[in-house]
Formats: C-alpha cells, sequence, structure tokens
C-alpha cells in the first residue's frame, strides 16, 4: 500500500473528515517518526511495532566483483520490530 492509498483508504472509512486533513495528518505521523528515528529515539506503536535505529560497527568486507577486501565505515540503519498483536494477526 502506498502512501496515496493509506490516505484514500482512511478518507474512505471516515467520509466526514476532508481528504486534505487526512493527507495532513497522515504526513505529520510520518514527519514525526521519521525525525524522531532520525534523532535516535526509539518510536512504539502499541499493537503495531517498534521502530528505531541500530548502529552498525565499522568492518572489513570483501567487494562481490573484484574479490578485494574493502573497509565499510559504521553506520545507523533504520528498523522495524513487528509489535506481539501483529504478528498474532498475520499468523492466525
Amino acid at each position: 500500500m502506498t502512501k496515496s492509498e493509506l490516505i484514500a483508504k482512511i478518507a474512505y472509512k471516515y467520509p466526514t473528515l476532508y481528504l486534505s486533513d487526512v493527507e495532513k495528518i497522515v504526513l505529520t505521523i510520518i514527519k514525526t517518526v521519521s525525525e524522531s528515528i532520525t534523532s535516535g529515539n526509539r518510536v512504539e506503536l502499541r499493537g503495531f511495532g517498534t521502530f528505531g535505529l541500530k548502529t552498525m560497527k565499522a568492518r572489513k568486507s570483501r567487494n562481490p566483483r573484484t574479490g578485494k577486501t574493502v573497509f565499510v565505515e559504521s553506520k545507523s540503519v533504520p528498523y522495524f520490530r513487528m509489535g506481539k498483536k501483529l504478528k498474532e494477526r498475520i499468523n492466525n
């Protein structure tokens, strides 16, 4: 589902809300979660899941094309961990 499909589905489910208001709400939620993760905080949505940031250590790796050893610097990677209720809904 894309962002525009999500907005359309919410607007359809709640016809008393204007499409522009639904769009602002969805964009605000996405922006707030993104800013929070970027600043190093964890975002937990009960029943849905947790968004966070993991720091990967610097390491030696191998270029698969040439076979040469390369050094990969440390970096931060976003992650999502499913909540218990979402996992149960998916597996049932």
